[in-house]
This record gives C-alpha cells, structure tokens and sequence, in this order.
C-alpha cells in the first residue's frame, strides 16, 4: 500500500462532536495549488481522491513508480437526508451539502429512508452520506435507521450522521447507543450554515474519503486471489492471514486448512533466517521447501518482503514463490483440492469449512472404540471396526483404499442400530429404549422435543443489544448479557418477561449473531417472526412450551459460541443463522401429547403424515407456514432463491433430527465420523455431509440437555416433563386409549428411576462424543453430578415430585404456581 493511502486509510471515526466545529477532521482541507496540471479540481475531487493532499510533486510522482495506487471510486456525492420535518436545521444542513456539491435527497420517515436505499442499491447506486434527525425518538427512530442501514446490502461503508440536541452531549448514553447502532459521528444541531459547511467538510475529509479508499480493497484482494503467482502473507510471527488461489493448488490444501497456521507447518526448512532478516526490514531471498499435503517437499525459490503498516517494526511478511521454470504448467499438473462451496451471500458468509479437517487438527475427540461402548449393535458398525482393525497393519496404499471404503460406508441409509441386549428386569430400558429402535410403528416418550419420547482465538459476539422498545426493564437486560453462558438462568427470564423468554432471548440471539444482516432483514421483520412463534408455543405445556424453545435456542447459541472460540470454524453466517432459527421452531404448536398418542387417537396430524415422523413433521411445516403466510414476519423475504431453498432445508433438517426413533443411528454416524484417532485425508465423505451431521448432533444435544444443566435447572425440567406426560397417561385412561408410556403414572412412577434410565441410555454416551468434540467439559461434570444426585435419591426413597421438589430452592414464580 502506498504511503498515501495508509495516511488516509486511517480508522472509522466514531467519535462525537460536542461542538460543532471541533470534532475530529482527520485531514486538513486540500488546496489545488499543487495539483498536476490537468487534473480535474472540485470539491468531490478533493472529498475523495488521495493525489490532491498538498505533497511535493517530485515525491509524489516517485511514490507512484514504486507503489502504484488504485485511485478510489469518484462518482458525484449523493447525501440522504431523514428528518420527519424541514425545519431550519434541516434547511441549513441541506444548504451545506449543497455548498459541497452534494446531491441531496430528503425523506420524512424510517419507511422512506429504507425505500430509497432498496431503490439505490437495486439501481446499482450508492448514498455516500446519511443524516439522520436524532433529537427526538417520538418522530424518527434515529437508532433504528442507523442499525437497520448497516445490515442493508451495500451500505456498510455508508457514512452516517446523527443529528443530536446539544443537551444530550452532557449525557453520553444517547450518544453511546448511536454509535454502538452504527452512527460514525454525532453533531450537535445549530442552524449556523458556516458551522455545518465546516463539519460537512471534515466529514467529507476524515470519514468519506478514507471509505472510499478503504473500498478499494476488494479489487486487490480480487485480483490477488486469481494470480497465478503463488502469494502468501503472515504477520509478525508467522502466522499465515492470507494465501491465494494458487497457494492452494501448490500445497493441495484448502484455504481453510492454510489460514491462521503457522508458517513452519507448510516449510520443511528452518525459518529462523527470515525472521531474523525481516525483524530489520531486510528482505529474503532464498531456496526453501515446500511441504504439500500427503506429499514429498518441494524445494522452491522463495522472495520474502517484510512490510510496515503501522509504526517502523514489520506487521506483515509477503511471500512470493517462483514455481519451477516460471511457468503455470508445474502447478496445473499438481493435484487440484476441490473449490470451497459458494454461497449466494458472500458479503456474510465465511468461507466453507471442513469439519473433518477441523477436527482432527489437535482437536481432543472419542476412539472409533467408542461404538463398541455404546448400547447398540448394527451390522455397519461391526463392518467399519473390523475395517479399522486390519487398516492398522497394512501398507499405506492400502489405507488410503480402506480410508475410502469407510467413507462410503457412513453414508445415510447403512445404519439400523439394534440394542446388544436389553435387560428384562428393566423397565426403563424395555419401555424407553426398545421402543425407540423399533422405528415409527411403536412409540414410546420421553424428553425430546419431536415426537415426545421422552467462524481467532475468540469470536467476539455483540453485547447485548435489544430494540429501544425492549430496553425498558433493566433486569432483563442484566439477564441476558449471560445469555451465551452454559448456566443461563432461563426459568428467570421466563418469570421476568411475562412469560416471552423466546422473544427477549431470541432478539438477544439474532443480534449476538448477526442474523439481521444475514438474511438482510429489518429486525422488526424478526421480532414480529419470534412474537408470532411464541405466540403458536402453547403455554397449557409444563415442557413442550416456548421456555423449551428458548432454552434450546441458548444452548444453541452456546455451542456456535464455543466451535467458534475453539477456532473450529465449522458454521458460516447462514448456517448460524438456520440453526438459531430451527431452535426457536422445532417444537411450535406442539400439542403436549406425543406422537405414539396422536396415532392411538387418529388425530389429524398423525392421518395427515401417515403416523411418520408425525410432531417433526408438523413443527418444521408450521414453521414455514406461519413464515411465508404473512410478508410482515417472512424472515426470508429477501434471500435469493437458492440461498433460501439452502436455508429451507437446513432448518427442516434439523427439525426432523430431534425426532428420537433415529436417535442411535444419528449417534453412531457421528462417532464412526468423528471418533477416530488418526486424521484421514483421503475422504470421500462430501463437506455438506459432514455439515449436516455435525448440525443435526447440535440441536439433537441442545433439544435433551437437560440432564446436563445445573442441577436446580435440570430438576425442574423433570418436574416439568414428568407432569406433562402424567397428563398424557391421564387422558389416555380417560380415553381408553393404550398407555404409552405406563412408567408415567402419578401413583407409581419413580422419578428418579426415569431421570437415571434416561441419562444412562441416552444421554451419557452422546454428551461424551458431543463433548469430546467441542470441548466444553461442564457438559459432563454437570451430567454426572444430576445423575449422582438422582441415585442418591431413588436410594433415598424419594420418588414422587412432590417430595422431589420439597428438597429444592425455588425455580422462579413457576416452582411455585405449577
């Protein structure tokens, strides 16, 4: 970069400005005087091209032999003004763009400020400047406009200013909630057309111009990445930031297998002389080799620049490397690693991680033995551990065959798991298990939420933000600044909402991961979609109610958050964002009965999904019906039909996975994938397979977490359970219909028992290989300390809820009405 952009690709300012006049201007204003002859003079010229700033012209043309500059775009600035009324500040402000020769436009309403930035962007224009009239919330919503611009396409370098009364310059929260919605500068109003020239001015200079050059960026990148030199950079200790399309062919890896790695596992040569020579700004020249993946290195001729962007010490090292002969045709011959998927949003996505690559990059995971410890026996399983038993003595040619044929062997449809042996003498695991492996014809029920069986280091998510009109409890929004944490309180915010927990959490959710600017979306779209989705969660339910979905919707969120701070980037932006919402909706309008007792009673579900898959089946098509009926809550309303066809399938994909008559044979397909000890390479298992195995494990573990919660969670989510399907078992005697599950009596059942069956034959082993793969190890000591806690009971004697709950704190208000 040359040194007059770096002097103007200075930071977005996001400071205000008491007073007008005195806020931070960057840059001074650029005279002509020293401009090349020929060269266009105006005020935009000045507001955005870097070669007018007064500069010795012998330097500055030196400059441009040795670092050529791509000018910034110069198109005529255009400025949109929002203000409910003309008023004599606004008649100042727009005398001042004009002055500037800015091409001014002005809206009276948030609807027509975001009608004309669609229109812009559809018509492939921009709106440089954005004012917007901030000294009342009862006229114009300024928070809202700002943060709903900043998740519309194509405006994320838009320029926005809030007009503020100068009263809220002695208070900052005003100000603070501005700039934290994406205002780059409050101004104090004034209806001095020499201040507002003067402010416009240094607006144009410290926070216009430098967008613009900072815009420029994309088209090197862009044409970084198609070179086909082999360019890769790090930074100062050797950490690889970015490596082109030509990298990955010459290493035969992926981008997401080469970024963020340290630079001596792609070298086999000692780097100690390039970080000795690049600490003193001197270049490297010089042979190294080159370690491809699954192959012999390769000694290449290697030019290494260090480069300074900031102060004198090197930040970055560029590495060029010269293939043999200098010719493409060397690496056209070299094995070509397949193209990373595309999605249709790529200003949002990620890149498409693999998450087999991921995981067995240091990753702490569960032996392939692990399927021999479970409680389940299928012929595919017995096939892959004796494959995996001859793969160890045999010639590595011949791995890389076997690595192939277990590949094959996990796909869908291979698994039909039986149970080894079930105990007679117990009723748990002949009434809960047995049914479960039987498939759809006999239904049994326990916990899940289906058919009632029972992208660093760090990611830094947003602090909390909730729309202006949900701030007003200050309890809520201490709540839920906790609300990625794993001991989240969610029978507290259940009381303290009125019982709304999915629409405050989920609010919370959407914003922590950028959902809104994902699906393009205007954040009332979202909390109109989660008010609607509450309100089809019926609250009759003591389990299967919208504090379910919330729960599983913030355990959700809490494994995004730890693959991301685990640096397993396994999801992208969309995938988040379809997850969150699966969550939310896997269980609408669940009717508190479970799918075994829809069939018994000929209830029009089970007619109409032919006693399949009958409650996951009716949550996903609900989901989608409530959605796209109304255009007011149609969440989906702006993706393109591909990306929404994408999503579409996602969110049904993980809906039916909660459905607990696969449940062993989701868990078995995801230990045989990601329980071996030893990486394999040669995969022919496809990227999106594993995506959606890994994201069907999620929900499924996110959907029975129960048991794994803190133990006070964890027992009132068995009182609630236990009490709704006592009222199954009521009105199935009532009805004279089969009794599903005849453990759930109220005059009989051991609670206890059912909670110790229940994490015992499907909770512990799936939470272990959950576990060993993200890595969040209060999963199991939670686990063991409620199961230890239910033995010591049913030791005890203390069988019943009643007595139960005699032993525990109060759980909110609900602990106590129910």
């Amino acid at each position: 970069m040359d040194t007059d952009t770096r002097r103007y690709s200075e930071p977005n300012s996001v400071a205000y400005c008491p007073i007008i006049g005195t806020g931070t201007s960057g840059t001074s204003s650029s005279g002509g005087g020293n401009s090349r002859p020929g060269h266009r003079k105006s005020s935009l010229a000045l507001a955005l091209t870097p070669e007018d700033e007064p500069m010795d012209v012998y330097q500055r043309n030196l400059m441009d032999l040795k670092y050529p500059t791509v000018l910034p775009p110069n198109p005529p600035l255009k400025a949109l003004l929002v203000f409910h009324k003309s008023d004599s500040i606004c008649e100042a402000i727009t005398a001042a763009c004009q002055r500037h020769q800015l091409d001014v436009t002005l809206v009276k309403s948030k609807e027509e400020a975001l009608d004309t930035l669609q229109k812009s962007y559809a018509t492939a224009q921009c709106y440089h400047l954005i004012i917007i009239d901030a000294r009342s919330t009862k006229n114009l919503d300024a928070e809202h406009i700002a943060r709903t611009i900043r998740h519309t396409h194509g405006h994320h370098l838009t320029t926005i200013i809030a007009v503020c009364k100068k009263s809220f310059f002695e208070k900052d929260d005003v100000l603070i909630a501005l700039l934290d919605a994406g205002v780059n500068r409050c101004v104090a109003e004034t209806t001095n057309l020499a201040m507002c020239s003067v402010e416009l001015k240094q607006i144009l200079h410290s926070i216009i111009r430098p967008h613009n050059v900072m815009s420029t960026q994309q088209a090197l990148y862009t044409a970084l990445h198609r070179l086909k030199e082999v360019v890769l950079i790090t930074d100062d200790l050797l950490r690889i930031q970015y490596a082109n399309r030509a990298t990955e062919r010459l290493l035969n890896m992926r981008l997401d297998e080469i970024i963020s790695k340290q630079l001596e596992d792609i070298f086999v040569s000692d780097l100690s002389t390039i970080s000795e020579q690049c600490k003193n700004i001197k270049e490297f020249d010089g042979i190294l080799t080159v370690r491809r993946k699954s192959q012999e290195g390769i000694p290449m001729h290697v030019r290494v620049v260090p480069v300074a962007c900031i102060g004198s010490a090197p930040t970055h090292l560029i590495f060029n490397f010269d293939v043999p002969g200098g010719q493409m045709d060397f690496i056209a011959t070299l094995p070509q690693p397949k193209e990373a998927p595309r999605g249709s949003l790529h200003s949002v996505r990620r890149c498409s991680f693999d998450v087999r690559s991921i995981a067995s990059d240091g990753l702490r995971r569960t032996s392939l033995a692990k399927l021999t410890s479970l409680p389940l026996e299928a012929p595919i399983t017995k096939i892959i551990n004796l494959l995996s038993q001859v793969q160890e003595n045999c010639s590595a040619d011949e791995a890389r065959l076997i690595d192939k044929v277990l590949e094959f062997l996990k796909r869908e449809g291979l698994y039909s798991p039986q149970m080894k042996e079930i105990r007679t003498d117990d009723p748990i695991a002949t009434d809960l298990i047995g049914a479960l492996l039987t498939g759809p014809s006999v239904y049994s029920s326990r916990r899940s939420s289906n058919d009632s069986i029972i992208r660093t280091g760090s990611s830094t998510r947003t602090a909390t933000i909730v729309p202006a009109k949900m701030k007003s409890n200050p309890i809520i929004m201490e709540l839920l600044d906790e609300s990625l944490s794993w001991d989240f309180d969610i029978f507290k915010l259940e009381e303290i909402t009125d019982y709304h927990p999915l629409l405050y959490l989920g609010m919370e959710m959407f914003r922590r991961f950028d959902v809104f600017a994902t699906l393009n979306i205007d954040e009332n779209v979202c909390k109109a979609w989660l008010a609607v989705i509450e309100a089809h969660y019926r609250k009759s339910n003591t389990y299967h109610n919208s504090t379910h979905a919330a729960d599983v919707m913030q355990a959700t969120g809490a494994f995004i958050t730890q693959l991301t701070n685990k640096d397993m980037l396994v999801m992208d932006r969309m995938e988040e964002a379809t997850a969150l919402i699966a969550a939310a909706a896997h269980d609408v309008d669940h009717p508190g009965r479970s799918s075994a007792f829809l069939c018994n009673s000929n209830d029009a579900l089970a007619v109409l999904y032919n006693d399949l898959t009958v409650l996951e089946n009716h949550h996903a098509a609900i989901t989608f019906k409530l959605t796209l009926g109304d255009d007011k809550i149609n969440i989906f309303k702006n993706l393109d039909k591909e990306t929404y066809k994408s999503a579409r399938s996602t969110i049904i994909d993980m809906i039916l996975a909660t459905e607990m008559t696969r449940h062993f044979e989701h868990l078995a397909k995801f230990v045989s994938v990601f329980g071996g000890e030893e990486p394999r390479e040669h995969n022919c298992q496809t990227d999106e397979e594993t995506s959606i195995l890994m994201r069907r494990m999620l929900i499924k573990v996110a959907d029975v977490s129960n048991p794994a919660r803190p133990m006070q969670f964890c027992i009132e989510w068995a009182r609630r359970i236990a009490e709704e399907y006592f009222m199954q078992t009521d009105e199935e005697k009532q009805r004279h219909l089969p009794i599903v599950m005849p453990m759930f009596d109220r005059a009989t059942c051991s609670i206890p028992k059912s909670q110790i069956g229940f994490i015992e034959y499907i909770i512990q082993d799936m939470m272990h290989a959950w576990e060993s793969f993200i890595d969040m190890p209060q999963l199991i000591t939670y686990m063991q300390i409620n199961y230890s806690q239910w033995k010591k009971y049913d030791e005890q004697g203390v069988n019943t809820l009643a007595e139960i709950m005699a032993k525990q704190p109060p759980v909110g208000k609900m602990a106590n009405s129910k």
